[in-house]
């Protein structure tokens, strides 16, 4: 972990997408923060002690989805599946609800972790995340928080590392080139998630801030001082009412995340989850609170 100094911050971006708007000033307490999102292999530390089982491997409630398709009701999560070629980009049709989709099993049940310990988890819910946290002494960042630390000390910098998307033509993130979704040009190096740490540390030494993994935090997600996003552009759309209503802020943008539809690989960009959300491209990482 690293320790982020006390300080205020501009929060927020008026350039970019309208739930980021307005940029107001904010001052956070010092805090502890992981280096890199929690791995695959940490995470199965935490299941091996505790022997936890994670949202996605536990059968749905037929209750709690009274609309959803019998066949669905199954321990399964969802999984991004690039289309053949372009499609509509208001129709979201690259996420499909794979049963024995897991943390243990990211695209499906046919798949493991094999050479992929130390790449971020995946496949876990906002309580997921937070049962980890609890056990290992540590809690989920706050919005602010998180958003602070991915700047690294630059202020109203669009990037975690400055104003230029690739300095010098070099990727600094796992993000998506190309057109999304059918085309990934993987010139980063990887079509799915990295390895933690493949890429540069911000100015406060952390790494995968924005790219690779969206990350959960505490806060529920209110508007700043405009709408919710309109196009699910991060997660697929639900396909039965979700098991709960309460939703929280994502942060940092994943792999997936292109310029031509999602540029959220920023530390402003924040997105609205469904707390019982689990997908192949949602982990976390922990804080712990100066005074805690």
């Amino acid at each position: 972990m690293r320790f982020i100094e006390p300080g205020s911050f501009l929060m927020g971006s008026a350039r970019h997408y309208p739930e980021e708007a307005p940029v107001h000033r904010v001052e956070v307490d010092g805090f502890w923060i992981d280096v890199h999102p929690v791995t695959n292999a940490e995470f199965a530390a935490f299941v091996a002690a505790t022997g936890y089982v994670t949202l996605a491997e536990r059968p749905p409630d037929a209750a709690d989805y009274p609309d959803a398709l019998q066949e669905l009701l199954v321990p399964g999560s969802a999984v991004f599946i690039p289309p053949p070629g372009p499609v509509d980009l208001r129709v979201v049709t690259w996420w499909a609800y794979v049963p024995g989709a897991s943390w243990r099993h990211p695209p499906g049940p046919h798949s493991d972790l094999d050479g992929r310990d130390n790449h971020p988890v995946v496949q876990v819910a906002y309580e997921d995340a937070q049962a980890y946290a609890v056990w290992a002494g540590k809690q989920l960042p706050t919005e602010a928080q998180w958003e602070f630390a991915a700047r690294g000390g630059l202020e109203g910098a669009a990037y975690a590392w400055g104003n230029e998307p690739a300095p010098g033509g070099r990727p600094m993130a796992n993000t998506w080139q190309g057109e999304f979704p059918w085309q990934n040009l993987g010139l980063d190096g990887y079509e799915g998630t990295s390895p933690v740490g493949e890429f540069p540390a911000n100015g406060y030494g952390l790494h995968d801030m924005t790219g690779n993994v969206w990350e959960w935090t505490s806060d529920d997600f209110r508007a700043q001082g405009a709408l919710a996003p309109q196009a699910p552009c991060c997660a697929p759309v639900a396909s039965a009412p979700p098991r709960s209503q309460r939703v929280k802020v994502l942060k940092g943008g994943s792999h997936l995340c292109a310029p031509n539809y999602c540029l959220r690989y920023r530390p402003a960009a924040r997105y609205p989850e469904p707390a019982d959300t689990s997908t192949s491209h949602i982990g976390f990482r922990c804080v712990v609170d100066q005074r805690g």
